[in-house]
């Protein structure tokens, strides 16, 4: 089935909107200025205000939500479910967590590498699904827990994949450790407001609308979920194939194993092997599969029928 005009757009939208926002960030990082009073050159080194940018963009998506409920309360279609009361403090641990992770998030981008940065965030896969065991009640199927465990070998190779790969003056050991455990952080608290919002915000049937992350919603709800990890990954491989264009970091073929050993992970979890194994089977047994249809659906008269 081919895809629409909005459709492509949508994916090219996550896909480019994505990759600038990470690499925006590490070239800032990269900016070196004269202190002031002629004091020696020193790095751009400003988290909070990469976050306070961060979030104001996410703040102008009021204005677009405020322009939906003008819409909606001028149609008179009643099939629209209309939204709860709600304390609008639900919204506030969630907030508070987002604004926690994303500035830790910042902070370790200015002590990493940014592929090691991007593909680091995939730990949240392991407290997400840990979280929403101990907290929402939920059981993870087999194909998940082993997602999990493939996810975490992929974060050791990639940490190993750091701390064997050669240092440069902008980013040295001590600091390229301190920002993965950075990241890791971040991610706990990304997954802490995760279940926060499903716990306490969406059962209220409210919908808050975030800048990031609204283009990947749309692809999983217009395409699949298969497509947004296909474009997450795609997103990772420019990332850092643009760095290394850029001699921003320095190439660990470990990367690449801890790259394929977490797209694997990602996959396992989302249930994407699925639709893979369906095809596998498909492919490896057509010729029973056709005789079954030809027995149990075909219109011949029974056997018992036909004296």
């Amino acid at each position: 089935m081919a895809w629409t005009k909005y459709q492509l757009f949508l994916a090219g939208l996550m896909l480019v909107s994505g990759s600038i926002n990470t690499l925006s960030a590490k070239w800032a990082d990269n900016f070196i200025a004269e202190g002031c009073g002629g004091s020696k050159e020193h790095n751009f080194k400003h988290p909070f205000l990469q976050a306070v940018g961060m979030f104001l963009g996410e703040f102008s998506c009021l204005a677009a939500f405020y322009l939906l409920q003008c819409r909606a309360s001028g149609q008179s279609d009643s099939s629209v479910d209309p939204q709860q009361p709600f304390n609008p403090l639900l919204f506030l641990p969630p907030a508070l967590c987002d604004m926690t992770g994303t500035s830790l998030t910042y902070m370790a981008l200015n002590m990493t590498n940014v592929s090691s940065f991007q593909m680091l965030r995939s730990a949240v896969i392991i407290f997400t699904g840990l979280f929403s065991v101990a907290f929402l009640g939920r059981r993870l199927a087999p194909s998940q827990w082993l997602g999990i465990l493939a996810t975490i070998a992929g974060l050791v190779i990639v940490g190993l994949a750091d701390l064997l790969s050669k240092q440069d003056s902008q980013h040295k050991l001590s600091d390229v450790i301190t920002g993965d455990l950075l990241i890791i952080m971040a991610q706990v608290i990304i997954a802490i407001q995760m279940v926060l919002e499903e716990k306490f915000v969406y059962k209220h049937n409210v919908h808050p609308l975030r800048a990031v992350g609204i283009e990947g919603i749309s692809v999983t709800k217009e395409l699949s979920a298969t497509t947004r990890m296909v474009l997450d990954s795609l997103r990772t491989v420019v990332i850092w194939a643009l760095s290394l264009a850029l001699s921003w970091e320095i190439f660990h073929p470990l990367q690449i194993l801890g790259f394929l050993i977490l797209l694997t992970g990602t996959a396992l979890y989302n249930g994407l092997h699925h639709p893979l194994l369906a095809c596998l089977s498909r492919w490896w047994h057509p010729t029973q599969e056709g005789e079954n249809e030809r027995l149990l659906g075909g219109s011949q008269t029974p056997i018992n029928e036909s004296s």
